[in-house]
């Protein structure tokens, strides 16, 4: 058997959200059609009032890391850092590998591959007010570890005792999907047996907002912010920024089955292209994302007319949701149903990509797609069936999760039953 015959399988799913604070909570919530979106201008996020930002609403977590994680070692960590941790408990522990003294796995055959758009940006903040306040002294010594953009993977490292590689994409909002892509290549290649990988971002703080005001990607609909993120709505006006952590446990087949462990699911392909285009725009042609999905169904011996069901990146901006359902058409053609979770979780930025895949997966394993909110009125470019309303069943056997970043940054992933 050669190495892209070695089959990749999903055994642990781990995720705190918008939503809720672990993977039943947060699917659960998605198919009911509730929302993570809501008003920020609180003494949680004084900054909002204080700089009078126009944008007044975004999706944070449903549940504090601080329920999950002790405080003495939150102290110690940045918030991304903290979500990757709580997500990747859940993981593992869903996929039974056990603790440090009963490990299924050898520690030199366990990889992470975790992902993040920002890192620990509030961390910089926080420190450099410090800095310029109190002084030198009040500093934390853990400033490098807390704001390092490999922090999350890091951490789950030393939490799970992986010394198979531990790997930290930055691909800004493709990063948690990308993490997924290389950990199938690293189990493909017989590196390791069994790998944790997603993304994780909590970023929601002054500048990043500001930032994406002015680049005028960020929805204003302050006065309803439950009906601000709409993909593929035709008075769409931006994305609503959100924080939270998606992560996997992925296998080698072969392994997951001599150990007994259930399978939820195959990653079976991905595809990773650039735009080479913009710094912040896609390809309005959608010709990056389509050869994206061309190679992740290649690679996964899948032929575009098997491909039933896209969990679309679709964030919500005015170019992005019609260029990506024209790549759509050109890489699978008309018949793919499609859905956009942005519009009840918000845009995770580095952890959209994991979360989604994960909710690609449920999709595929419990036959129904959940439904696109806010999705009154189709925009006429998008020209594809987009669900909206209720959710809708479906016997899905094969299905792409598409995510994309600045930068030009585009992954697919696909996954089977």
């Amino acid at each position: 058997m050669s190495t892209g015959d070695i089959e990749v399988v999903v055994t642990g799913l781990g995720a705190t959200t918008p939503l809720g604070g672990d993977v039943t909570s947060t699917w659960e919530a998605l198919l009911a059609g509730k929302s993570g979106v809501r008003r920020i201008d609180d003494d949680e996020h004084e900054w909002v009032t204080r700089h009078d930002l126009p944008v007044k609403i975004a999706s944070p977590l449903a549940v504090s890391p601080l329920e999950v994680i002790p405080r003495v070692q939150a102290r110690r960590l940045d918030r991304c850092e903290q979500v990757a941790v709580v997500a990747a408990k859940e993981a593992w522990a869903h996929a039974g590998l056990g603790g440090r003294d009963d490990m299924q796995v050898e520690p030199e055959r366990l990889a992470v591959v975790i992902g993040t758009g920002i890192g620990g940006a509030v961390t910089l903040l926080d420190q450099d007010d410090l800095l310029e306040g109190p002084g030198l002294r009040k500093v934390s010594p853990l400033t490098v570890p807390m704001l390092m953009p490999n922090g999350p993977a890091a951490w789950v490292g030393l939490e799970l005792g992986a010394k198979g590689g531990v790997h930290a994409p930055v691909s800004a909002c493709a990063s948690g999907a990308e993490a997924m892509a290389w950990a199938m290549r690293l189990l493909q290649a017989g590196e390791v047996d069994v790998v944790v990988a997603g993304g994780a971002e909590a970023c929601i703080t002054g500048i990043t907002v500001a930032g994406f005001v002015q680049a005028r990607t960020l929805s204003q609909r302050n006065d309803e912010p439950q009906r601000a993120s709409r993909p593929f709505d035709t008075h769409r006006d931006g994305f609503v920024l959100g924080e939270g952590a998606g992560i996997v446990v992925l296998e080698r087949a072969e392994f997951a089955a001599a150990r007994g462990a259930t399978v939820h699911g195959r990653l079976a392909g991905f595809g990773i292209t650039a735009d080479a285009y913009h710094i912040t725009g896609p390809d309005p042609e959608g010709t990056g994302q389509a050869r994206a999905i061309t190679k992740s169904i290649e690679k996964a011996g899948v032929a575009a007319a098997d491909v039933t069901h896209v969990n679309c990146h679709a964030t919500s901006t005015v170019a992005g949701d019609v260029g990506e359902t024209r790549a759509v058409r050109k890489a699978l053609g008309d018949h793919p149903v499609l859905t956009a979770p942005k519009s009840a979780l918000g845009h995770l930025v580095g952890a959209a990509g994991a979360v989604e895949g994960i909710i690609t997966l449920l999709s595929i394993k419990e036959g129904i797609i959940p439904a696109t909110l806010n999705l009154e009125e189709l925009d006429p470019g998008v020209e594809l069936d987009v669900v909206a309303g209720e959710p809708r069943k479906l016997d899905i056997t094969a299905a792409v999760n598409d995510s994309f970043g600045f930068g030009g940054h585009n992954v697919a992933l696909t996954f089977v039953k």
